[in-house]
């Protein structure tokens, strides 16, 4: 499929049943996949998530001279030599925020100048707040627009001291801040303090996945309260990691079987997950009387599944504490609410950053012709699929898009009974 492709859903008639595995978590392939690399010898990840994503971090990292193989469909075997080489072109990372991110602050290692970019949509992605910390610490880094292109002139190591940080927008910058810290020089032994300079922080738990991550890789991190990090100068340590499903992608699953009434097994139960985005498990099956009121603050890329469910909810749903969904891969607020009003004008209201959903059970079997604008959004794409499972003549656009983080998606669809015309 290429971005001119047109998917039509048709509605199922039967409740969907049967065993779908998520593909491996993109959050945890990415931050496993830049340790790997910087840690000195070879690591192992198994279960780990193949996608455009996590093939801009590979191909970034083997730009800077480590070695990643890929011997099955759900392993990387990255051998590294403890640090990473300027690289010969700029890093071109697509639409992926967390390579983009982690990057920014991991190259700051390098000696040399390293040029940190993505396509039109990255370049349109706030990374200010980034570059300022980066700066804060004497290292060299300019994106005059705010958003990638980012240069940086790494002098062969990260820097020390303390380092305040505005993760308001993203705990991507955190959690970039946090992976190159054991990076500093080992000689000057004093520890990367990581202070948040706001109360704020976007989806905290993804903090403590970079963390976990860290400490499996020999980083010796302290979080000293809910605000600072002193991480110590001791680089990474190479090891065997196994990744979790992605829990993201699993919100789908989860989402078609509530709607259907069917029942989906994913491999994985919802409480072995330790990302953030598992606790919409609890919310996704409330369906259909989810509260009135839903805060996304901490699952925001739970957000567009359940947004869609809520059109089909028992009464209507705010989404409050959504505000980053603006600076996603597309302004995700905008385009629920784009999505939801084409298949019925009134179904969804903006208010601020807020998003109303003015549920109505009774639009399942109903004929509502309505093209879907993903804005090359995979989330965008695999949530409102959801609605073209009880509406007839749901089309999505660019259905590819679903590559970036769920390549076999439309296939885990068909594989429970979902038909769907290509064009």
């Amino acid at each position: 499929m290429t971005t001119t492709d047109k998917l039509t859903m048709h509605p199922v008639t039967a409740p969907l049943k049967g065993r779908v595995s998520p593909p491996g978590s993109k959050s945890i392939t990415n931050r496993a996949l830049l340790l790997a690399g910087l840690a000195r010898g070879t690591s192992r990840l198994t279960g780990a998530l193949k996608s455009d994503d996590t093939r801009y971090m590979a191909e970034a990292l083997r730009a800077m001279g480590v070695t990643v193989e890929e011997p099955d469909a759900t392993t990387f075997v990255v051998t590294g030599t403890g640090e990473l080489k300027a690289p010969a072109a700029p890093l071109f990372l697509g639409n992926a925020g967390t390579a983009t991110r982690f990057l920014t602050a991991a190259v700051a290692s390098v000696d040399g100048t390293v040029v940190v970019d993505g396509d039109e949509h990255m370049r349109k992605r706030p990374i200010g707040p980034l570059v300022v910390a980066l700066r804060s610490l004497g290292i060299a880094a300019d994106a005059p627009t705010g958003c990638p292109p980012v240069t940086v002139k790494g002098n062969g190591h990260f820097g020390t001291g303390r380092v305040e940080i505005d993760a308001n927008l993203s705990s991507q910058y955190v959690s970039a801040l946090l992976m190159a810290a054991p990076l500093a020089p080992k000689g000057a032994n004093r520890p990367v303090t990581i202070a948040l300079s706001g109360a704020e922080i976007g989806a905290r738990g993804y903090v403590d996945l970079t963390l976990d991550a860290m400490r499996a890789f020999g980083a010796r991190v302290e979080q000293l309260d809910a605000a600072n990090w002193k991480v110590e100068p001791t680089g990474y340590t190479a090891t065997d990691f196994h990744i979790e499903p992605d829990a993201s992608a699993a919100t789908y699953l989860w989402g078609a079987e509530v709607l259907t009434g069917g029942a989906i097994d994913i491999g994985t139960p919802a409480a072995a997950f330790t990302q953030p985005d598992a606790r919409a498990h609890a919310v996704i099956s409330a369906f259909p009387h989810m509260p009135a009121v839903i805060d996304g603050s901490q699952m925001q890329d739970a957000i567009p599944t359940i947004a869609v469910l809520a059109a089909f909810n028992e009464t209507p749903v705010r989404f409050v504490g959504i505000s980053n969904l603006r600076v996603k891969e597309c302004d995700r607020i905008r385009a629920l609410s784009t999505g939801l009003n084409n298949i019925r004008a009134g179904l969804a209201t903006e208010e601020g950053d807020d998003l109303l959903v003015a549920s109505d059970p009774g639009l399942a079997g109903q004929h509502l012709p309505a093209e879907i604008d993903t804005f090359a959004d995979h989330r965008i794409a695999m949530s409102f699929a959801l609605a073209g499972l009880k509406i007839d003549g749901i089309t999505i656009l660019d259905p590819a898009c679903v590559g970036k983080t769920y390549p076999q998606y439309w296939d885990a669809l068909a594989s429970l009974g979902v038909g769907f015309d290509r064009s």
